[in-house]
């Protein structure tokens, strides 16, 4: 296992990019036979699901669009507990069948005003597609149906996920080391 330093914390490699991948792959497969002659609208959210997102997309066999939305909730490595959107959404979404892409799902209540969010606008349908979910800290009632991979409640970085704005780029993902 290799380590990173990042800042004043450091993280151990914990799910290499070829399994991420795999997952991902698994992923679009059931995207792409699920939504087969609907071309859904992917609707990631910034910043940390770009790198899934485009993964995600190239590996979709169907026609689709993406668009983008950006809601904060995190600083440093605990979670604020505010969400606050921060750029909206620009489409109209009456009739499409939107596709949530998520970095990670941990208390689930970013996931959930933003699913309530997308419900008054009319999508015929709205789902949630996650890379990473953490079973053990959801906090509220949430329906993923796309889930690349579980993980423990630890903090993470890499492949699109950061620490401070720092680690986004690593290839693996990474779990910060208890000292």
């Amino acid at each position: 296992m290799s380590r990173v330093k990042l800042l004043d914390k450091t993280f151990e490699t914990s799910i290499p990019e070829a399994e991420i991948l795999q997952r991902v792959a698994v992923v679009a497969e059931h995207i792409s036979r699920d939504y087969a002659g609907k071309n859904p609208l992917l609707l990631a959210v910034l910043n940390g699901s770009f790198v899934f997102a485009s993964d995600l997309m190239r590996a979709i066999t169907i026609p689709c669009e993406i668009s983008f939305v950006k809601l904060a909730s995190y600083q440093g490595t605990m979670s604020t507990g505010k969400v606050k959107e921060v750029i909206g959404i620009n489409e109209d979404l009456t009739g499409r069948h939107v596709i949530i892409v998520e970095d990670i799902i941990d208390t689930g209540r970013t996931m959930k005003r933003m699913v309530e969010a997308l419900g008054t606008r009319q999508p015929a349908s709205v789902s949630v597609c996650t890379l990473l979910m953490k079973p053990e800290k959801l906090e509220v009632e949430l329906d993923v149906k796309y889930c690349a991979l579980q993980i423990p409640n630890d903090f993470i970085v890499g492949y699109g996920l950061d620490f401070d704005q720092q680690g986004r780029g690593l290839r693996d993902i990474y779990t910060l080391v208890k000292e």
